[in-house]
């Protein structure tokens, strides 16, 4: 009998099949390639051996089927209820067309932040579709492309009133009607910053005696006022307004702008955006014209390009923090893009006709509501609202909180004597029949056409005029728009996306899956702890997986971006100080090479930045760093540092500059936005670290969503647990840094995902294979490019740096590169950073040979073109590198180039069936500055610029 041996071949192995690009054949003809016989060989040769943990993570993966029952079985002890507690956070209908075209859309939540324009036309139209909504209904002249969460947004207003205003005053009023946790947010902002917080009724605002004042509108507990006459004593004294606002609010109420307002702030979430038990969801900022370069984040303007034809990119200052460092107005770096363009698409969905009619729904459910609890004899405050009110219940609030939870819903406890209710898109006769019930009475209030308002504070101005949001709004034609945007852009699904220090990695369908769920979507931050028992469940496994593969001892999921765990990371080492009696500890060491934001989030902290130089070879220059912190002293608070460095390599004196920290009674912070390259072989906690922040949305797969989300929660050794950041809703001695107590709660649940199919072993191999592929491109690069940095066996890490600066003497810019690179359906590297003039390049483990291959013919193709211009067989501005990216255009109109059609169309590695053609050839960056436009441009300007 013939012996059977079965294949070895698992159909379910996630990590191998799914996730790592490379098959085993493929990493033996790479391994040939980089000259290393065995991918430990590679590793060892890599990674030093001083740093590499000794035990393997633990545990065992899990198929994606497995997965996806195990999420089902924790979602299911999440109890789902209606929750009108309101403070921020609503119900709210997400039109399906945008779930599945947007939200649940690789084309969408993969791409990356539009800083290529040419290749990013459709979500830039859709954030200045959103930019417009918010101008428009806010009444002021500016928007960004969305800020994190509403509490840090009006933080980041605070600060923006600081810098701009006239007033002498060091104090800032904050109206005591604002959310609490807004309040929290903006004391752990300002203390930093020496701002004096004045939190009071708004009738006792002294506007002589402050910087600028923010007011919630409608208030936290619902009251509607008209703040035009505190507004103009603000303008008296030369100190600025800041309103706080919800968009379906000033679809019926009297707009910001009209009250004199200069920046509004809020939360996009209620347009179409799920709960999330606190995100993600995209913060709004508007301001007059004045202030439009003080404004932080992502603008989206209009400008022109090569052919004159109206194309958008990313405005004025929107990488600021990169160029500016520790001179930076603002850390922000990740926006909330996906879900601004949710909101976007809701508002195009709906126009404003519909909008309108749902704010009008909304206030006339809580008019009857308010009705029907007077009727009863109950107290009911405010005298004006538009959806929320508050009763006042005296020793029986905790029976009515009860008998709500018996009816299935979640009022707001205020205080020890009052509940608060805040109605939504959501709200049905039967919720309201339920609410009645909760408080003993019986029935369903009558219809009643009036306000709940003074008739002066009813709306006078349109909004949305432009025809985006009066389309046909015919489900055919909502998705044709939508298909028509992602079409122009170039996303993951796509094709590579190779920027260094970016890691633009698979992000699996099954990990995306559970987001969509209504048990883990529909819950309200603030809701009770018992419903959510399936979330920590979640994040308290997350969490321990996080310390076993980092080393640390603790976390917190509060930030929700990079650049903000960094910031939080600094404020709980300077926590531990204070309470320890060295509240001198200001100084930060920073290293040269170190991200932007590094020295932008330690200026914020109040930290003083000292900057570290770098040896020849990219390292930390150790006897400048020796130096510095033994001048600095008592009053050396951290070193900030990144690891594997900027410059894509391991330096083996990663121990020793922790060690001169600790000489000097420092703390070590690690910027984690590497640790793809760290996972399983090396814990930052373990080789002297203190702290550090993870870029879930980097090394743990949460997708970049064309400009966000993003999360970045802290680990901590056990020193410095106590400090982590608090919650007004969960306790905690420390403030929070962001609105919900666990950030972007609702996409934890993707790392979680990636975690548990990966299994330790297989975010192991991750981390090898991805340094694999690293090295292959520097490998087969050799000849056509220099890499600049490498380690001293002559390895990169998970990213390599490619100097294009020699080629600048024949004339050819790193944008030369980079456009052409589109040309052959790549996106761009990550340019001039860390280095002016280079590209970095990280393929991530999750890019096939195939496609790598693919990006190293583009390369060596765009070399001879190069090569072609120093031969002086063309100048380089009659080079397809200048005319690059090539549209279809200038394929189809009358050529008179230098090079063929055929070259400068349809270059080696393009796609000749499946070819990507840019939307717009390259746009001029300088005419966008000059002419800024960041609303939706009339359609004649269109024709305009066609002639």
């Amino acid at each position: 009998m013939t012996e059977f041996t079965p294949t070895d071949y698992n159909p379910y192995d996630f990590a191998n099949r799914r996730h790592i690009g490379p098959s085993p054949a493929e990493m033996g003809e790479m391994l040939k390639a980089v000259g290393a016989p065995t991918l430990d060989q590679l590793i060892a040769e890599t990674v030093p051996a001083s740093i590499r943990q000794e035990k393997p993570l633990g545990w065992a993966p899990l198929a994606e089927h497995e997965l996806l029952a195990r999420m089902k079985e924790v979602g299911a002890k999440n109890r789902v209820m209606t929750s009108l507690i309101g403070q921020g956070y609503y119900g709210t209908v997400t039109p399906p067309a945008i779930q599945r075209n947007i939200f649940e859309n690789p084309a969408w939540y993969t791409a990356y932040t539009p800083y290529q324009p040419e290749i990013a036309q459709g979500r830039l139209e859709a954030l200045l579709n959103y930019q417009t909504m918010v101008c428009d209904l806010t009444g002021l002249d500016i928007a960004n492309a969305s800020l994190l969460d509403e509490a840090t947004a009006a933080a980041e207003a605070m600060a923006m009133a600081e810098r701009s205003s006239k007033s002498k005053a060091k104090a800032f009023f904050v109206d005591r009607f604002c959310h609490p946790q807004t309040i929290a947010v903006i004391r752990t902002r300002a203390e930093p910053l020496g701002i004096e917080i004045i939190e009071a009724d708004v009738a006792l605002l002294e506007p002589e005696k402050v910087l600028g004042a923010i007011f919630q509108y409608p208030g936290s507990y619902g009251h509607v006022t008209d703040f035009t006459a505190k507004i103009a004593l603000l303008h008296e004294h030369k100190a600025l307004a800041i309103v706080a606002t919800d968009l379906l609010a000033l679809c019926l109420l009297k707009e910001p702008g009209a009250m004199g307002a200069d920046i509004a702030i809020g939360s996009a979430q209620r347009f179409g955006v799920p709960m999330g038990y606190g995100g993600p969801h995209a913060a709004f900022m508007a301001c007059r014209d004045g202030l439009k370069r003080d404004m932080p984040g992502r603008i989206v303007g209009v400008s022109v390009d090569s052919h004159g034809t109206r194309a958008y990119r990313l405005s004025l200052q929107t990488r600021e923090q990169h160029i500016r460092r520790e001179k930076a107005t603002s850390n922000v770096c990740t926006a909330q893009a996906l879900l601004a363009v949710m909101a976007s698409m809701y508002a195009v969905f709906h126009g404003p006709k519909g909008l309108r009619a749902i704010a009008e729904r909304v206030h006339s459910m809580t008019q009857r509501l308010a009705h029907a609890l007077k009727a009863a004899g109950a107290k009911v405050a405010p005298k004006a609202f538009f959806d929320t009110i508050t009763v006042e219940v005296g020793v029986g609030q905790a029976g009515i909180l009860a008998a709500a939870r018996n009816e299935g819903l979640n009022f707001r406890k205020i205080g020890n004597d009052r509940i608060g209710i805040s109605l939504d898109e959501t709200t049905s006769e039967e919720v309201l029949t339920r609410v009645l019930r909760a408080f003993g009475i019986l029935g369903v209030p009558p219809h009643r056409a009036e306000l709940g308002f003074p008739d002066k504070m009813l709306r006078e101005t349109e909004y949305l005029t432009h025809p985006i949001f009066h389309m046909n709004r015919a489900e055919s034609e909502m998705m044709r728009y939508m298909r028509r945007l992602s079409d122009r852009d170039l996303a993951l699904d796509r094709a590579m996306i190779p920027l260094g220090s970016c890691t633009m990695k698979l992000n699996a369908a099954a990990e995306m899956m559970p987001v969509s769920w209504p048990e883990f979507g529909s819950l309200h931050p603030f809701a009770p702890a018992d419903q959510a028992a399936g979330y920590h469940e979640a994040i308290s496994d997350l969490t321990a997986k996080l310390c076993e593969i980092t080393g640390y001892d603790a976390f917190s999921m509060q930030p929700n971006s990079g650049a903000q765990g960094e910031y939080a990371g600094l404020l709980t080492i300077l926590a531990y100080h204070k309470a320890r009696g060295d509240e001198q500890r200001k100084i930060c060491l920073i290293p040269i090479s170190a991200h932007g934001t590094n020295p932008a989030s330690a200026q914020m902290a109040g930290m003083e930045v000292v900057v570290v130089r770098s040896s020849p070879n990219g390292d930390v220059d150790l006897d400048d760093f020796r130096d510095k912190a033994a001048k600095a002293g008592d009053r050396l608070a951290a070193c900030m540092i990144t690891y594997p460095s900027t410059h894509g390599v391991f330096e083996e004196t990663v121990r020793e500059v922790c060690k001169i920290t600790h000489e000097h009674g420092g703390q070590v912070y690690i910027d984690g936005a590497n640790m793809n390259a760290m996972v399983g072989l090396v814990k930052p906690g373990e080789i002297g670290g203190d702290v550090s922040h993870l870029n879930l949305h980097k090394t743990f797969a949460i997708p970049h969503g064309g400009g966000g989300p993003g999360m970045g929660p802290i680990g901590v050794g056990a020193h410095l647990a106590p400090y982590l950041p608090g919650h007004p809703e969960t306790g905690g001695a420390e403030g929070p840094v962001s609105a919900a107590p666990y950030g972007s709660a609702s996409i934890l649940l993707i790392s979680w995902a990636y975690c548990l199919m990966m299994g330790g072993e297989g975010l192991t191999q991750a981390t090898r294979v991805a340094i694999l592929n690293a090295n292959y491109i520097a490998a087969r690069l050799k000849g056509s490019y220099e890499v600049l940095y490498m380690g001293n066996r002559g390895r990169v890490a998970h990213e390599c740096i490619l100097d294009t600066r020699p080629f600048a003497e024949a004339g050819v810019t790193v944008d030369d590169i980079a456009k052409r690179l589109i040309d052959n359906g790549f996106h761009a590297p990550t340019m001039s950073w860390p280095v002016s003039g280079t590209l970095m390049v990280e393929p991530t483990e999750s890019e096939t040979k195939a496609e790598i291959d693919r990006f190293i013919t583009a390369l060596q193709a765009i070399r001879e073109e190069i090569r072609a211009v120093e031969n002086g067989e063309i100048k380089a501005e009659e080079s397809p590198l200048r005319f690059a990216p090539h549209t279809v255009q200038d394929l189809v109109q009358d050529w008179d180039r230098k090079y063929s059609r055929e070259q400068g169309c349809f270059p080696p590695a393009a796609f000749r069936v499946d070819k990507y053609w840019p939307p717009v050839g390259r746009i001029d960056n300088v005419y966008g500055d000059r002419n800024l436009v960041c609303t939706c441009p009339p359609l004649e300007s269109y024709l305009d610029a066609a002639e």
